[in-house]
């Protein structure tokens, strides 16, 4: 079993023993048949994936490792908000008719702001720094620009990463103030384990270690069967990961520098009701 699959199937558990239920109060997201979806979650959930141990990818269901990846560099490389710019459509139910979800993710990420050394948008400015300053305790990204929520389509959920550099490795932290276990969490673990990875080869450092921040970590009502089984299964080992070597500019990464070697996984034979 990987540390994904043991952190996970961990968490989850917790969730359903101690977690709290929000069925008395009101709730925003409605199911497909415009029911409300409730949760059951538990607050402020702290998990930690070393990276130079093993990639932190599940084997309890498939990930689809690379469309996650393209929708990391949609964010991250294109900072874009637009939907014809991603590869998937998993962002159709939250873009308006011109297929944009606004001034969330990619765009607070692809503004530009004032330093002593220059103009830097977000990400320019976390590639400065691990050339440059490595040893800084500064270097970090913040997407929740309280001025520009009444513009987003969805507020971000994942809002913000703070990188640190030891001993030649680079480690970082996310922070996430809201976690959709079934649908999100596999995924959101693997997008920015694969960032940590790029940035530390971009910046000649190697990936440390990935800390995952969860404020209000849940698990919805209509997911728990789905959950449980997968609470049932023994996972496989964890695949190999690596980048493509000759890649060394951050915004050259493709999801093809993507590479898994012995990767197996679990079907998950239903669809996951998505709340919106």
């Amino acid at each position: 079993m990987s540390l994904a699959d043991a952190v996970f199937q961990q968490t989850c558990r917790r969730i359903l023993a101690e977690g709290a239920w929000d069925t008395g109060q009101r709730v925003r997201p409605r199911w497909e048949d415009g029911a409300p979806a409730h949760t059951v979650k538990l607050f402020g959930v702290v998990n930690r994936y070393n990276l130079a141990a093993e990639f932190p990818l599940v084997t309890l269901r498939r990930p689809f490792l690379k469309t996650a990846v393209d929708e990391l560099l949609w964010i991250w490389q294109k900072k874009s908000g637009n939907i014809a710019d991603l590869g998937s459509r998993v962002w159709d139910a939250w873009a308006d008719a011109d297929g944009s979800i606004g001034k969330a993710y990619g765009y607070q990420l692809g503004v530009k702001h004032i330093y002593p050394e220059g103009e830097f948008d977000q990400v320019d400015r976390v590639l400065f720094d691990l050339k440059h300053n490595p040893g800084s305790r500064r270097i970090l990204t913040n997407l929740y620009n309280h001025a520009d929520l009444h513009e987003m389509r969805l507020y971000p959920c994942a809002y913000s990463m703070t990188f640190n550099t030891a001993g030649g490795r680079l480690n970082g932290i996310l922070n996430q103030r809201s976690q959709d276990m079934l649908a999100a969490n596999h995924w959101n673990v693997a997008q920015y384990a694969v960032l940590l990875h790029m940035l530390a080869q971009a910046s000649g450092l190697r990936a440390g270690e990935l800390l995952h921040v969860i404020a209000d970590a849940h698990i919805y009502d209509r997911h728990i069967p789905l959950v449980e089984q997968l609470l049932e299964r023994e996972g496989y080992p964890a695949p190999v990961f690596s980048l493509d070597p000759a890649v060394t500019d951050f915004y050259a990464f493709t999801k093809e520098s993507v590479r898994l070697e012995h990767y197996r996984w679990h079907p998950l034979e239903e669809k996951i009701p998505v709340a919106v």
